[in-house]
C-alpha cells in the first residue's frame, strides 16, 4: 500500500459516508450518531485510472478521558503516519468548532499534503459559506457533499498527483482470507493485534468493542494472508440498536467472503448455542473453520483438562467433528501462531485435488466390504467415484439407484474420504448420479 489517502477529522462529520463513495461499496457503518467507528478501516478505489488506499478513522476528540476516545486517538495518529495524502474533514453546516481548530493545531506538526474538506455543501450557499475554514490556515478548502457526490472529483483531481507510483486494483486478489469470528468479548482483536505486533483493532473489556469488519494483510513463513477481524456475533434478540446490527450484518458478510473462518470462544463459558450458530454457518457456506479456545490461561489444568474439554466440544459439534480445535491464550501469546499455522493447513486441505484412480483405488474395496443397504429390494451398487471441478472439495458417487442412498451411508463415505485424504477442517459435499 504506497498510496494512502486518510480521512480524518472530529465525529459525526461524515468520514464514513466519503469512505464508502470513494470504495464505492457500503463497506464503513454510518450512523447519526457521534463516534461510530473506532478502528482504523481500509478500502480500495480509483480516480483517473490511479489506484490507491482509503483509510477511514473515527473522530478524532483532543484532551478527552473516555477509554474510546483515547484508543481512537491512537488509531487516528497511525493513519496519519501510515498517509501519503491527508483529507481533513469539517461539517459547513456546523462551522468551525473548538474540535476542529484542536485537531488543526495537531496536523500542523506533519509535513504530509493536507487538504480541508468540507462536507454537506449541498448547495450554493454552504458551498459559498466552506470559505471561513481558510482560517484554519492548514490546507486549500474543498467544498462536497458525500451523500451526493458533488465536488468529490474536483478533490480527487489534486489528489492523485500526490501519488509517485499506481498501485494494484485489487492487491487482496488471490490471497487467502480468515475471518476471526465469535461472540462479544471472546479476545478477536486480541488475537489480530497479537498476530500484528500493532494496536490494529481497539481492545478493551466493553462487549461490542469492534464495529467494523477490518482487513489486515499477514505474512508468517513466506505465506500471506489477509486477517479480519469481525464485531462480535450475538443472538438476534439481543442485539439492541442499529449499529450492532449493521455490525453483526458486516461480520455475516465477511464470513460469506472468506476463506477460511477462525471461531473463537471463551474458555470459562465454553461451546455456546451461538457457538454453534457460527460453525453451522460457515459449515453452510463451505467454509474451512479452525476453533479456538482462547483466555486458556484462566483455566485450572491438570493432565487431562484438555482432552476431556475436546471431547465434550466434539459431543456437541456432532456431525461437525471433522473441526480442529486449539487451546490458546492471547495474554501469555500460548499456540498463537500454531492457530495460523492451522489455518494455512486448512486452506490448502479446501483445495486439494484428488485424482480419480486415487479415489477409486481407496474407496471402491471400502463400499464393497461395507456396500449401501438395499432399499425396496434395490441393491445400490457403486461404479466409481471422482471429484469435481469445483471451488470447494465436492465428490460425485456414480451408481444405479442413486435416489435410494441413505444419509447415513453419505456420513459413512464422508468419513472415509477424511480417512484416506486430508480434509482437515474442510466440509465435504458428496452427490450421487445416476450412471
Amino acid at each position: 500500500m504506497s498510496n494512502i489517502v486518510a480521512i480524518v477529522g472530529r465525529p459525526n462529520v461524515g468520514k464514513s459516508t466519503f469512505f464508502n463513495r470513494l470504495v464505492e461499496r457500503r463497506q464503513a457503518i454510518m450512523d447519526d450518531e457521534s463516534g461510530v467507528t473506532r478502528d482504523r478501516h481500509y478500502g480500495y478505489a480509483q480516480w483517473s485510472g490511479r489506484h490507491f488506499t482509503v483509510i477511514d478513522t473515527g473522530g478524532y476528540v483532543a484532551n478527552s478521558d473516555d477509554v474510546f476516545e483515547e484508543a481512537i486517538r491512537s488509531q487516528v495518529e497511525l493513519a496519519i503516519d501510515e498517509a501519503t495524502v491527508i483529507l481533513f474533514m469539517v461539517d459547513v453546516e456546523t462551522g468551525i468548532t473548538d474540535l476542529d481548530e484542536a485537531f488543526a493545531n495537531q496536523l500542523r506538526g506533519t509535513e504530509k499534503p493536507i487538504y480541508v474538506v468540507a462536507n454537506k455543501a449541498d448547495n450554493a450557499e454552504r458551498s459559498f459559506q466552506s470559505s471561513e475554514f481558510y482560517s484554519l490556515g492548514i490546507g486549500e478548502v474543498f467544498a462536497i457533499s458525500s451523500a451526493s457526490g458533488s465536488g468529490t472529483g474536483d478533490l480527487l483531481d489534486v489528489v492523485v498527483p500526490h501519488f509517485e507510483t499506481d498501485d494494484e486494483e485489487d492487491p487482496d486478489a488471490g490471497i487467502p482470507r480468515l475471518a476471526i469470528l465469535g461472540r462479544p468479548n471472546v479476545g478477536k482483536s486480541s488475537f489480530l493485534n497479537v498476530l500484528l505486533g500493532q494496536e490494529r483493532s481497539i481492545v478493551t473489556d466493553i462487549a461490542g468493542t469492534t464495529r467494523d469488519a477490518l482487513h489486515s494483510h499477514y505474512n508468517l513463513y513466506g505465506k500471506e494472508f489477509i486477517l479480519i477481524d469481525t464485531a462480535g456475533l450475538r443472538k438476534k434478540a439481543k442485539i439492541s440498536d442499529n449499529i450492532e446490527f449493521y455490525s453483526t450484518i458486516r461480520s455475516v458478510q465477511a464470513l460469506q467472503d472468506s476463506d477460511i473462518c477462525i471461531v473463537m470462544l471463551d474458555a470459562q463459558r465454553g461451546m455456546e448455542a451461538q457457538d454453534m450458530n457460527i460453525v453451522q454457518l460457515a459449515h453452510k457456506n463451505k467454509k474451512g473453520i479452525l476453533i479456538l479456545v482462547n483466555k486458556w490461561d484462566l483455566i485450572e489444568k491438570d493432565t487431562n483438562t484438555a482432552e476431556q474439554f475436546r471431547k465434550r466440544m466434539y459431543e456437541k459439534l456432532g456431525e461437525y467433528n471433522y473441526i480442529p480445535i486449539i487451546f490458546t491464550s492471547m495474554l501469555t501469546k500460548q499456540r498463537v501462531y500454531q492457530a495460523i499455522e492451522k489455518a494455512a493447513e486448512i486452506h490448502e486441505n479446501r483445495q486439494r485435488r484428488v485424482s480419480t484412480s486415487q479415489l477409486n483405488d481407496k474407496l471402491l474395496p471400502e463400499i464393497e466390504k461395507y456396500p449401501p443397504p438395499a432399499v425396496k429390494g434395490k441393491y445400490i451398487k457403486i461404479k466409481y467415484i471422482t471429484q469435481l471441478p469445483t471451488n470447494t472439495p465436492a465428490f460425485a458417487f456414480f451408481c444405479n439407484h442413486p435416489q435410494y442412498v441413505k444419509a447415513a451411508y453419505q456420513r459413512y463415505l464422508e468419513n472415509r474420504l477424511r480417512d484416506h485424504f486430508n480434509f482437515e477442517g474442510v466440509p465435504l459435499r458428496v452427490f450421487f448420479r445416476k450412471k
